[in-house]
């Protein structure tokens, strides 16, 4: 996402550009030329998509009857969007595993916004959910471009198939609502903001799914998408920024916690995929201060915030934070809630107004 303010739908990828940026440097080809596969590949769709939104999208046909409506297409390893369809809704299962993750992953975004947040879909009005897999070949990465959710298969070297980890499939769903909601401008802090809700709402959805509670969690994003070689657990953890992998190849996580660590940078579109790590951590700490299921009282606060149209497309973090602790005191009054909203953007840093 390169655009800065108006409604645009962007193009959104799960794996930062600097991580990338760091394999296609790697001296083994078998790492390098992959990544360098998938910076060309990112770059071109993102240029697809900013024409598209010039030109113009088709529209697809939406039913608000609180039911998904989700297609997978299968790109047989090409790049021709969407491909091959191989699964509508209500088909049953087929032989493909990840054909089966990510049908079943759209259903669980939907499922989690549905039920917990009155949500239908992630425009609010019963938008197909569309998917394809097996996009190109060694692809590193998966995302939104506005209009459907992309996976690839991954290198095995260094990523794993994009469909495993469930809260990738909910990061990626969760800027469909953010772009049809606050449409957070994706630069600096407000950038940061956009992914940070793509990865609480990732979280989220995997607890959901899991039936978890806050402390049972792991706040983990990305859990199971690394290869073995790879020394991490995860793209990003919520619950201790900065601390997901330490790897020879990849580097070290470089998300601060705290507004003292703050990454200044203009890469990244000024570090949005790093400083996300600051609000990703206010979240974390409301959570597990509240206990119990997170989505029932943080995750509830968030969505109000996002979804409640007082949330500027610019907004800094002291915005989000003040916007936090209002709408957490206007939906459950001066209680346990709001002490614990308060409290975690105080211990990362942020001040509310």
């Amino acid at each position: 996402m390169t655009t800065h303010g108006g409604f645009e739908p962007v193009f959104c990828t799960i794996v930062p550009p600097h991580v990338l940026d760091r394999l296609a440097q790697a001296e083994d080809p078998a790492l390098a030329r992959p990544a360098r596969r998938t910076l060309q590949r990112d770059a071109f769709e993102r240029t697809q998509r900013r024409l598209t939104t010039v030109i113009g999208a088709t529209a697809a046909a939406a039913v608000a009857d609180g039911r998904p409506q989700r297609t997978v297409h299968d790109a047989r390893h090409g790049t021709d969007l969407p491909g091959h369809k191989v699964r509508g809704e209500g088909d049953k299962p087929g032989k493909d595993a990840t054909v089966n993750r990510a049908y079943a992953g759209l259903g669980a975004t939907f499922e989690l916004f549905l039920q917990a947040f009155g949500r239908d879909s992630i425009d609010g009005n019963g938008l197909p959910l569309k998917a394809t897999v097996h996009y190109d070949r060694d692809y590193n990465n998966a995302f939104w471009n506005g209009e459907q959710m992309v996976f690839g298969d991954g290198d095995g070297e260094i990523f794993l198939d994009f469909t495993i980890p469930i809260d990738v499939i909910g990061h990626e769903l969760a800027h469909g609502v953010t772009q049809y909601t606050a449409n957070l401008t994706y630069f600096g802090q407000p950038g940061a903001l956009n992914e940070s809700l793509s990865d609480v709402f990732g979280a989220l959805i995997k607890q959901y799914t899991l039936g978890q509670t806050a402390a049972e969690a792991d706040w983990l994003i990305g859990a199971g998408l690394l290869a073995p070689r790879v020394t991490g657990t995860a793209l990003r953890s919520m619950k201790e920024p900065g601390t997901a992998y330490d790897d020879d190849v990849l580097g070290k996580d470089p998300q601060p916690a705290t507004m003292d660590d703050f990454v200044r940078t203009g890469r990244d579109n000024g570090g949005v995929h790093i400083n996300s790590g600051i609000p990703n951590h206010a979240f974390h700490l409301a959570a597990t201060a509240l206990g119990g299921h997170a989505w029932e009282r943080a995750g509830q606060v968030w969505y109000d915030v996002l979804t409640g149209g007082e949330l500027r497309q610019d907004a800094m973090f002291v915005d989000f934070a003040t916007l936090t602790v209002k709408a957490a005191r206007e939906r459950f009054g001066d209680g346990e809630e709001l002490d614990a909203v308060s409290k975690a953007w105080e211990q990362v840093g942020v001040r509310t107004l």
